[in-house]
């Protein structure tokens, strides 16, 4: 059976879920293979502490003047084993990349917890928004630059992060890159919802 990504040396369980993905992402969107495209994701902080990324493939999702994508990653990393010593582990995710209108310079975007509120007291690194209490309750927000970021996070931009509604993502952006990830196993729920935070980026920011 031909599949539209490369399977070798996936097992059928990486197989099955990868497909499954792939078929929801298809009915769900007008999606085409990509061919290769270097992301350039080492630029990227959440992929520093992985020893390897592969793109397995990636797939573009044609939506009108600004298409975004969805990627396909192996990721492998150094787990401490004690006694044993450190082994390596792989795992396979989604991610969802859109090229935006607005410079946002460095931006780190997740879900606020209770040590970030407790963190904030102590050191005020975070970026509020005075005007969008409800939007800086939910997320923690990282800049490197200040005015660059304040002018991009717009109430637009606040707004399709607040209808994100996929669980322990975080949103990364580089300039006018943006990807959007979680550290879950790959699931059609979550490729889609992540998907559609994509193409409702490009068209509103």
């Amino acid at each position: 059976m031909d599949f539209p990504f490369d399977t070798i040396g996936l097992d059928t369980t990486a197989i099955d879920s990868f497909n499954e993905t792939y078929s929801a992402l298809k009915a769900r969107f007008r999606i085409e293979l990509t061919g290769h495209i270097d992301f350039h994701l080492e630029n990227f902080e959440l992929f520093k502490h992985y020893d390897d990324v592969i793109v397995r493939d990636s797939y573009v999702i044609k939506q009108g003047a600004s298409d975004c994508y969805v990627l396909f990653l192996e990721v492998t990393y150094r787990v401490d084993g004690g006694r044993t010593g450190c082994h390596y582990r792989r795992e396979y995710h989604t991610l969802a990349l859109a090229y935006l209108k607005k410079d946002f310079g460095r931006v780190m975007i997740r879900p606020e917890t209770l040590a970030d509120k407790l963190l904030e007291l102590i050191h005020p690194i975070e970026l509020d928004f005075a005007e969008d209490k409800a939007f800086s309750d939910t997320f923690y927000v990282l800049v490197n630059d200040h005015r660059k970021a304040v002018n991009a996070i717009d109430r637009n931009f606040r707004n399709v992060v607040m209808d994100v509604r996929t669980d322990n993502f975080v949103i990364e952006v580089i300039n006018h890159t943006l990807i959007i990830a979680n550290h879950k196993v790959i699931t059609p729920e979550n490729a889609i919802r992540m998907a559609e935070f994509v193409v409702r980026a490009c068209s509103n920011c």
